[in-house]
């Protein structure tokens, strides 16, 4: 049975450290634009979206571990604390204090995070790492942009 209030809160948290990381760079739209982009580089309008979508999954992952009978559910819960300190902290580095080089290695610290805590994720439930996939792809993809911008400005 799915603990409507569990899920909710779950989600909100994770949507909650996003927007507070946007919040916190607010106008980072701004300076994308005006920086030397790669090819594959997207619109800004898609990264609020990806973003929205990516916290939302998050969240959902993170209450199905929650409620999970595992034993190993507090470890997996803790690697999933600690990517979401780092995926707030990362939008700072670039866009505010543009550190392209350092927000690439930033980003590579979030990405090893996130495999981890979809290993983990996979020993409580297995949909819960499913559901992480789509933001390892995406990580993998910020990185290729983050690099790319640092190469190109």
């Amino acid at each position: 049975m799915i603990k409507f209030k569990n899920l909710i809160l779950s989600i909100m948290i994770s949507l909650g450290v996003g927007a507070l990381s946007g919040f916190f760079s607010m106008g980072s739209m701004e300076n994308y634009k005006i920086l030397n982009l790669p090819k594959l580089a997207p619109p800004p309008i898609l990264f609020p979206i990806v973003w929205s979508i990516l916290f939302i999954l998050m969240g959902i992952s993170s209450y199905l571990v929650y409620e999970s009978n595992s034993l190993q559910k507090q470890k997996a819960l803790k690697v999933y604390a600690a990517q979401l300190l780092v995926n707030f902290i990362w939008p700072l580095i670039f866009f505010n204090a543009n550190l392209y080089l350092l927000a690439f290695f930033w980003l590579i610290i979030l990405w090893v995070l996130v495999f981890w805590m979809i290993k983990l994720f996979y020993k409580n439930d297995s949909i819960a790492a499913y559901l992480q996939i789509l933001y390892l792809l995406w990580l993998t993809f910020a990185g290729y942009l983050n690099l790319m911008i640092f190469l190109l400005n």
